[in-house]
């Protein structure tokens, strides 16, 4: 178990190193998971009002998911935008069937909302929650491609 105390300097050190990175307006993808959660809680501490939170609802939550994690913002104190992208997401998975190919369209769909968010704020950042076990299964480098993921890698060569 790690003492209180030295967890308390991993955060330190967290808000620390976000605040030295980060000097204009942030953008990040808050899925309510612990990981993007995390990220925005400590991006939040570290550059407060510069940070713009938004929850993409795809229109495949579970029932009142998007109210849970809008709550669970709300309490943190930490403004959070939704954005209903649930037509598009439909409209791009329409006779896509083979399951690599649904991880990318959501992928580059996910990818397109934050371009539109991020033209919207004028983001200078992305801040990202992102686990070690999605970087390896995205492969990449030597590594090969277990299954990907939507927030890791695969970006359109168009992104903005």
């Amino acid at each position: 178990m790690i003492p209180v105390l030295q967890t308390q300097m991993l955060v330190d050190e967290a808000i620390e190193a976000l605040q030295s990175q980060i000097d204009d307006t942030a953008i990040i993808a808050c899925s309510g998971g612990i990981d993007s959660s995390v990220a925005a809680v400590l991006a939040h501490r570290a550059v407060g009002s510069l940070l713009h939170c938004v929850y993409v609802d795809t229109g495949f939550m579970r029932k009142g998911e998007t109210e849970d994690v809008v709550a669970m913002f709300a309490d943190m104190g930490i403004e959070l935008k939704v954005v209903d992208a649930s037509e598009r997401f439909f409209r791009n998975l329409e006779g896509v069937t083979e399951p690599e190919a649904k991880r990318h369209v959501i992928g580059e769909q996910f990818i397109r909302v934050f371009e539109e968010e991020q033209a919207v704020c004028g983001a200078k950042y992305l801040v990202q929650g992102t686990i070690a076990p999605d970087w390896i299964e995205s492969g990449g480098g030597n590594r090969d491609v277990i299954k990907s993921h939507h927030n890791v890698g695969g970006l359109p060569e168009d992104v903005n």
